[in-house]
């Protein structure tokens, strides 16, 4: 691992950054290495089950796994079938779906083909198996006796039998055209309670499919053209923003009153339920951004004087991005990551829902169960979901962290390492990987009982009674709550041990004690520069939610463009978060560096600061302010005095 044991704590220590390195939480580790072998062997049980081949090649209502061989399951007729050249599952009634437990109730067989072309009657059905050797019914029905036998009602497939076609590596007969899925497409669509609503909403959807993609792309490049803005013109960003945020809101705001206005007049010319529901659409739609408008101006008209602080801040983080390009493409690589963990936690997922030893069940067909303690592997397989999402998600602030902290600490930026992104991750993995453990293992502790309770009260939902919905409601925020807190302490956290080499809970109590030395200039940096940086997605989703206003407005004549609208500015802001969740890190990461350097250095000889040329110049101004505001008692002097307190009192 690259080292041997952890460096002592003494109870009281300076930060000395980057000059020793040793490992931290090493029993997390070892703990975080076991259950990773725990999800590996739910992943070998469930395939030495049978479970792979059964998901893979399908099974039928007897048991039989389709394409082989099979042995005979004690009590259960049709079963330990030779299905070596039946290969495709079919099920007679694959409409027949069970809303409650989500699956098809409908008997299924092993056959040769899948029906290409719809079959209506019985007499189709038998000459579909007499000419491509293909039974559709019940294995103990010969071909011969599908339209003479009175049993065939029941033992063959529910005519017309729609045209299907095998899902690719599954082997199973879908219907090609899905409309009979419509019924539980609907149900799990509650807020629909009327079925031309969700037809209209779709065919909205359809219709503007070239425009919503064309919206996407602009979201894409509009993300990636502020990224630019903020890497090389920072000093002025916040200005630009905040002149564009407050254009665009009124612009936004304006069309939307104007499109109401004009769609009014037109609506009542033409009485359609289209134009309606469009009419509704554009005053909740106008109410909305007058009311978010008015919050907006409120906010920006309290943060007016501490617009001089962020900049400072942006500046440096400006050049951290220039210094470090590869900053930029880390959440392509954890959400890559992701990707392959959750593609990998889906397949094991799906084996363990065919593992298990075949039970009858009360229609006389198998099912594949488990029993004992096995049963429990689903919770286990659960929680290494979050655990390991958490996992990956804290490697990533962690290398972010190490990076930032390498460049603010370096003196001389000439002697930075070629690749800090690489050396940081190279510190990760081979000191601190059972600090992230940890971190994330306490963010799980916090994220199941929220989830637990989130499911109660779906389960409950109408049921309950007021009080009991107030008190899930309640617990579930305060735990949510309790997340957030937890994961602004634990990326801090991780910014102490990339700079101190120190364990989790040294760590965070280090961080803990510089945030609330520095509660103010939390709240006048780090809180400002968030915001600054959720203003850049809200320029941006105002952006293509307008250009999308404009363009979908030329199709109101005959579609609806409220989900398609709703879908491009929620991909908008998704993308928009992506680009600029690094840039907010890069700024937290920032924000604590330099309140560590302002607590510990004053500027004099031995204790030069570290910090920017322009953090610098901030604090020189933030001490002349100060000076004056005491002399005259000034407001803003007031305002900036906690700014420079930890600078003078070193």
């Amino acid at each position: 691992m690259g080292c041997c044991s952890s460096a002592a704590q003494s109870s009281k220590r300076e930060w000395k950054p980057l000059e020793d390195h040793s490992c931290t939480d090493v029993p997390w580790l070892l703990l975080f290495i076991l259950f990773c072998v725990g999800m590996g062997f739910i992943c070998g049980f469930s395939i030495a089950t049978g479970a792979a081949a059964r998901l893979l090649s399908g099974y039928d209502s007897y048991g039989n796994i389709c394409g082989q061989k099979n042995v005979k399951v004690e009590g259960i007729v049709n079963s330990g079938l030779d299905l070596t050249h039946k290969k495709y599952v079919f099920f007679l009634d694959p409409c027949n779906i069970d809303l409650v437990h989500q699956k098809i109730k409908s008997l299924a067989l092993c056959v040769s083909a899948c029906p290409r072309k719809e079959l209506k009657t019985l007499a189709d059905i038998q000459k579909f198996a007499e000419t491509n050797g293909s039974t559709l019914c019940s294995y103990e029905l010969q071909p011969s006796e599908y339209t003479t036998d009175p049993a065939a009602a029941k033992l063959c497939p529910k005519y017309p039998v729609p045209e299907s076609a095998p899902i690719p590596f599954f082997h199973r007969c879908a219907p090609v055209n899905i409309s009979c899925y419509a019924k539980f497409a609907e149900a799990l669509i509650t807020f629909v309670s009327d079925s031309s609503v969700l037809h209209r909403l779709i065919s909205g959807v359809m219709t503007s499919k070239e425009i919503i993609m064309g919206l996407c792309l602009l979201s894409l490049v509009l993300s990636m053209i502020l990224m630019v803005i903020i890497r090389y013109i920072s000093r002025v960003l916040v200005w630009i923003l905040t002149i564009l945020v407050i254009l665009g809101s009124l612009g936004g705001t304006g069309v939307l009153w104007w499109l109401y206005a004009r769609e009014r007049i037109s609506a009542s010319a033409v009485e359609t339920q289209i134009a309606k529901d469009n009419l509704q659409a554009l005053l909740i739609y106008a109410i909305a951004a007058t009311v978010f408008t008015v919050i907006l101006f409120l906010i920006m008209l309290v943060m007016r004087k501490r617009v001089a602080l962020t900049i400072a801040l942006f500046h440096v983080a400006g050049k951290v991005f220039i210094h470090l390009p590869l900053l930029v493409f880390q959440p392509f690589w954890t959400f890559f990551v992701l990707i392959l963990f959750w593609a990998y936690w889906i397949t094991v997922l799906l084996f363990l829902g065919t593992t298990g030893s075949p039970v009858p069940n009360e229609e006389g067909f198998v099912e594949f169960r488990m029993v004992g303690p096995l049963k429990y592997m689903w919770w286990y397989h659960l929680v290494g979901l979050i655990w390991i999402s958490e996992f990956i998600l804290a490697c990533q602030q962690m290398t972010v962290a190490g990076a930032v902290v390498t460049y603010y600490f370096t003196r001389e930026k000439r002697n930075l390492p070629f690749t800090p992104i690489l050396a940081s991750v190279n510190r990760l993995v081979c000191y601190h990987l059972g600090t992230v453990a940890k971190g994330s293992f306490i963010i799980t502790l916090v994220k199941i009982p929220r989830m637990i309770l989130m499911y109660i009260h779906t389960q409950l939902k109408g049921k309950e009674n007021a009080c009991a919905r107030c008190m899930l409601k309640a617990c579930i925020c305060c735990l949510w709550c309790l997340e957030k807190c937890l994961t602004y302490l634990n990326q801090n956290a991780y910014t102490a041990t990339a700079i101190n080499s120190t364990n989790f809970c040294t760590s965070a109590k280090d961080a803990f004690v510089i945030l609330v030395e520095n509660a103010l200039r939390v709240a006048a940096i780090n809180t400002v520069g968030d915001f600054m940086l959720f203003l850049g997605k809200v320029l941006i989703v105002c952006s293509t939610g307008l250009a999308g206003i404009m363009l979908l407005n030329y199709q109101r004549d005959y579609t609806i463009w409220v989900l398609p609208l709703i879908i491009v500015c929620l991909f908008a802001f998704l993308v928009a978060h992506c680009f600029l969740s690094i840039y907010e890190m890069v700024v937290d990461v920032l924000f604590l560096c330099f309140a560590i350097d302002t607590k510990y250095n004053d500027g004099s000889p031995g204790r030069e600061f570290y910090m920017d040329k322009v953090l610098m110049e901030f604090v020189e101004n933030s001490r002349k302010s100060m000076k004056e505001a005491g002399r005259g008692g000034g407001a803003e002097g007031r305002e900036l005095k906690p700014m420079a307190s930890g600078a003078s009192s070193s």
